[in-house]
C-alpha cells in the first residue's frame, strides 16, 4: 500500500485526482482567524550551570529547538474555500464521508455553502469536538470546542462501521449492566477528548495540531481497511498516521515547508511513502534542521 505526501498549493493538486478517487477526506483548514499560528519546540538538556533545578537538584538548561508558523487570515474565506470543497466533492467515491473541521467563527456560513455543494440532504452530522484546556476570558464563555461537518455523497450509501468504533466508558456504569459497562458505550456527536498535550508524546511542535484520538475515530468510522483517505491540508500528518495505523492508504497535500518538514520527522525514511515536490531526507529526526523545501 503506497501512501503519497504531495507539496503544493491543493487546488491544483486537487483538478489532477481522478474523480471518486477518495472514500474518506478529513480536512482541517485554517480557521480564519486573523493571526499568524506559531508554535515553538522546546527541548530540556541536562547541564551542570542550567537555568532549571529538577528532581534531586539537578540542574537542566531549556533550548529552543524550532519554530513552525502559518498565517490564518483570508480577506474573502469562503472565495477560498469554495473551489477546494467543489474539487473535493468530485474526487470523494460515490459512497464517500467528508469530515470538514472549523471552529466557531466560520462554521456557520460554511455549512450553508457545503449545503450547496453537496445537497441539504446529505449533511449527516455535526460533530463537536470539546476540550478543557487553556486561558478562560471574564468577559464572555470561554470557547472550548471546535466544529466537525459531516456530509456524504450519497445518504442511501456510504460506510460506517458501528461495531468498529472505540467505545468509550459510561459516565455512570452502575446504572447499566455490568455486561454493558465492560463494552462500554457509542460516542455520541458530542466528543470529549483533551487537546495534543505540551509535553505529550504525540507532540510534533505544529501549530494547530490535532489528536491522533479524533482522527482514529474519524478514520475507523468512516472507511474501511485497504480505501484511500485524504486530507489536502495537511498540517503535522496526524490524518495520515491514524490512516497508516488502521492500514487504510493515506494522501496527503500541503503547502507549507514546515509541515512538510514536520511530516518528514514523522513519516520519512518509510519505503511505503512517496513524496512529490519535497524531498524528506535532510528533516528525518533532526527537529532544528533549516526551513528549505524546493517544489
Amino acid at each position: 500500500m503506497l501512501h503519497r505526501i504531495l507539496f503544493g498549493d491543493n487546488l491544483p493538486i486537487l483538478r489532477a485526482m481522478p474523480a471518486g478517487s477518495a472514500n474518506l477526506i478529513y480536512i482541517d483548514p485554517p480557521f480564519n482567524t486573523g493571526k499568524a499560528q506559531r508554535r515553538t519546540t522546546m527541548e530540556t538538556v541536562a547541564t551542570a550551570d542550567g537555568d532549571r533545578t529538577g528532581f534531586q537538584g539537578r540542574r537542566y538548561q531549556t533550548v529552543r529547538v524550532g519554530t513552525q508558523s502559518f498565517v490564518d487570515l483570508f480577506d474573502d474565506y469562503l472565495g477560498f474555500l469554495e473551489p477546494r470543497l467543489a474539487e473535493a466533492h468530485r474526487v470523494l467515491a460515490a459512497d464517500g464521508t467528508l469530515y470538514l473541521h472549523l471552529d466557531y467563527r466560520e462554521v456557520h456560513y460554511v455549512k450553508i455553502l457545503m449545503d450547496a455543494i453537496f445537497g441539504r440532504e446529505n449533511f449527516l452530522n455535526e460533530v463537536i469536538w470539546a476540550y478543557d484546556y487553556g486561558g478562560r476570558p471574564r468577559d464572555r464563555w470561554p470557547p472550548k470546542h471546535d466544529t466537525i461537518l459531516v456530509y456524504v455523497k450519497d445518504r442511501a450509501d456510504y460506510a460506517f462501521n458501528y461495531d468498529e468504533i472505540e467505545r468509550i466508558p459510561y459516565l455512570a456504569p452502575g446504572l447499566v449492566t455490568p455486561e454493558k459497562a465492560a463494552r462500554g458505550k457509542l460516542p455520541t456527536d458530542t466528543w470529549w477528548h483533551t487537546i495534543v498535550a505540551t509535553n505529550g508524546r504525540e507532540k510534533t511542535g505544529y501549530p494547530t495540531q490535532k489528536p491522533l484520538g479524533i482522527l482514529k475515530r474519524i478514520v475507523e468510522a468512516s472507511s474501511r481497511p485497504g480505501d484511500t483517505v485524504l486530507d489536502f491540508f495537511a498540517g503535522s500528518g496526524t490524518t495520515g498516521e491514524a490512516s497508516r495505523l488502521l492500514g487504510r492508504r493515506f494522501v496527503l497535500v500541503d503547502d507549507n515547508p514546515e509541515a512538510l518538514q514536520v511530516m518528514a520527522r514523522r513519516f520519512g525514511g518509510t519505503a511505503d511513502v512517496e513524496w512529490v515536490g519535497f524531498d524528506p531526507e535532510p528533516f528525518q529526526g533532526d527537529p532544528a534542521a533549516p526551513a528549505s523545501a524546493s517544489r
